[in-house]
C-alpha cells in the first residue's frame, strides 16, 4: 500500500476509536524501531571488526525494525495503520518519515551483506549506516512523540466521555432516590398494605447509595 491509499482511508480510520492497550502497543513498536536502529548499526560495526556472531544479531535487528514499521503504517493485527493527519505528514509529507526510515533499512541491508562477502564497499557503507543514524534517530524520536501525543489526547478524550456519562447517571439516579422517597411516604400512608412496597422503596435506596459510591469511584479515576 503507498501513500495514496494511506491518505484515502485516513478520514475512515480517525473516525474508529481505539482503545489504551492499542495506544500501547503502537508506541511500544515504534520504541522498537528506535531501539533496533541503533542495535542494528552496533552490531554491524563488530561484525565489520570480525565478531561472527554480530552479523546475526545485526540481521535479527534488522528484521525487527523493518516488520515493527510495517506493522505501525499497514492497518491489521488490531492496529489501525496511520490513523491521524499528524501521522499522515510524518510519514508522507514534507518530513518524509516513510522514504527516510525503509532508506536507512534498505542500507543497513546493503552494509550487512557486504560484510558478510567480504566486498571492498563494507567499509564505506558502514561509514554512511553510520553518518545516518543520527537523521533516522530524529525521525523515529519524532514519530514516536506524535504517538505518545494521540494517546494523551485519546485518555483525555476517554476521561471527558466517562464524566459525561457519569453526570447522566447522576441525574437518573438523583430521580431513583426521589422516587424510593416518595414511596415511602406512601407506604407509611398505607399502614400494613404498604408494607412491602415499603420493602421494595428500601432496596431502591439502597441501591441509589451503591451507584453513589461508584459514582466517587468513577469520579475520582477520572480525574
Amino acid at each position: 500500500m503507498g501513500a495514496p491509499d494511506y491518505a484515502a482511508a485516513l478520514a475512515a480510520r480517525s473516525a474508529r476509536p481505539l482503545s489504551g492497550e492499542v495506544f500501547g502497543a503502537m508506541i511500544n513498536l515504534s520504541g522498537r524501531r528506535r531501539f533496533t536502529s541503533q542495535r542494528i548499526v552496533l552490531y554491524a560495526l563488530l561484525a565489520l571488526q570480525g565478531e561472527e556472531a554480530s552479523l546475526a544479531v545485526a540481521r535479527e535487528a534488522l528484521g525487527l525494525f523493518r516488520n515493527a514499521h510495517q506493522a505501525l503504517l499497514e492497518e491489521g493485527d488490531g492496529l489501525p495503520g496511520v490513523f491521524c493527519a499528524e501521522l499522515q505528514r510524518a510519514y508522507f509529507g514534507q518530513d518524509e518519515g516513510d522514504r527516510k526510515i525503509r532508506a536507512f533499512a534498505d542500507l543497513a541491508e546493503r552494509t550487512l551483506r557486504a560484510i558478510e562477502t567480504a566486498s571492498a564497499e563494507a567499509q564505506a557503507l558502514q561509514a554512511e549506516l553510520v553518518q545516518q543514524t543520527t537523521p533516522t534517530l530524529a525521525v523515529l524520536n519524532q514519530i514516536t512523540g506524535i504517538y505518545e501525543e494521540q494517546s494523551r489526547l485519546h485518555a483525555r478524550q476517554m476521561k471527558r466521555q466517562l464524566r459525561s456519562v457519569i453526570s447522566d447517571i447522576e441525574t437518573i439516579n438523583r430521580e431513583a432516590r426521589m422516587v424510593a422517597f416518595n414511596a415511602r411516604i406512601v407506604a407509611a400512608r398505607a399502614g400494613q398494605a404498604g408494607v412491602e412496597f415499603s420493602v421494595v422503596a428500601g432496596v431502591m435506596s439502597n441501591i441509589s447509595g451503591e451507584i453513589d459510591q461508584m459514582i466517587s469511584t468513577a469520579l475520582a479515576a477520572a480525574e
